[in-house]
């Protein structure tokens, strides 16, 4: 039993040694330069920076300290395309299927660093959104605001 237990731990160990610790997010628009809307970046959230990776490419390091807003927001939309298609063979679960919801989460992140800002949008797994804006209101001590309370007055 302990020559099992030896030989799985001497296993275990390297292959942790390579796990990836970033998100998986899509870049849904900003200053990044070399970024395109719609394209799937992960975002590594360090103890003193975040960084935007895209490929083996770094599209943008940001201290910490420069972070100057976190926000997040949702899209809730009904399914009426997909409605529509199953609809066609199948009347019933074509209407139930139209009642559904489906929600998009987007987390928003500006910087100020150097006399240069920037900012960009991310839409995040439904599952990872809450980490990720743990990490970046942890590493840049700013509170997320949620965009829907935000009001626009001009």
């Amino acid at each position: 039993m302990k020559y099992f237990l030896s030989i799985l731990l001497c296993l275990m160990i390297p292959t942790m040694a390579f796990a990836d610790n970033g998100y998986k997010v899509i870049y849904d628009g900003g200053s990044l330069q070399g970024a395109k809307a719609g394209n799937k970046v992960k975002l590594y959230i360090d103890s003193n920076q975040v960084r935007i990776i895209d490929g083996n490419a770094a599209l943008a390091t940001i201290p910490a300290a420069s972070i100057t807003e976190i926000s997040y927001g949702q899209d809730v939309h009904r399914r009426i395309g997909a409605a529509i298609g199953i609809g066609v063979f199948t009347l019933g679960v074509g209407a139930l299927m139209a009642l559904t919801k489906s929600k998009k989460h987007f987390v928003g992140l500006t910087w100020a660093h150097d006399g240069q800002k920037g900012g960009f949008a991310m839409q995040c797994d439904k599952n990872e959104y809450r980490g990720i804006l743990a990490g970046l209101e942890g590493v840049s001590g700013k509170k997320a605001v949620d965009s829907e309370a935000m009001t626009v007055k001009n």
